[in-house]
């Protein structure tokens, strides 16, 4: 890899994980969303506030998803392996999906009235998200072309 794209990485990665702590929609941090949500959905008896009140185990929750993606993404900068950091960036961006279906399953109708107010100050959703929009875009840049070595002297 280019070396401006193994800083631009470093950082990127960084971002997510500084994004990860911060609220993803309203109230709703990657902390209050537990896998088992993601995998079977959120319950219906419940609105946002609730899932962004609730406190579950970190180990079970979005935020370790997402803390290793920024960590594989760290180290894919630090070695230059571009293969770790598409599947680093693959998963978060899956990560990131799911969470949206999920929400927009549950929440579609307050979603689509109040966006405005749900999205404004989700510094962490902006973080993780262009982290690793910003990663896939660096990860597309072609690699550097090797120059044949110049015969030597007396050729």
């Amino acid at each position: 890899m280019r070396t401006f794209v193994h800083l631009l990485l470093f950082a990127a990665a960084i971002a997510v994980a500084v994004g990860v702590f911060g609220p993803l929609v309203g109230t709703v941090d990657a902390r209050n969303v537990q896998f088992s949500d993601l995998r079977s959905g959120f319950a219906s008896g419940r609105s946002l506030d609730q899932i962004g009140a609730q406190s579950g185990s970190f180990t079970t929750s979005l935020a370790i998803g997402l803390l290793g993606v920024a960590a594989v993404v760290l180290v894919a900068a630090l070695v230059g392996s571009r293969i770790l950091g598409w599947i680093g960036v693959l998963v978060g961006l899956a990560g990131l999906g799911v969470l949206t279906w999920r929400l927009d399953q549950r929440f579609d109708h307050e979603l689509r009235t109040e966006y405005r107010h749900l999205l404004s100050g989700t510094w962490g959703l902006y973080l993780v998200g262009g982290g690793l929009v910003l990663s896939l875009l660096l990860l597309l840049i072609p690699r550097e072309r090797r120059l044949p070595p110049s015969p030597g002297p007396g050729f």
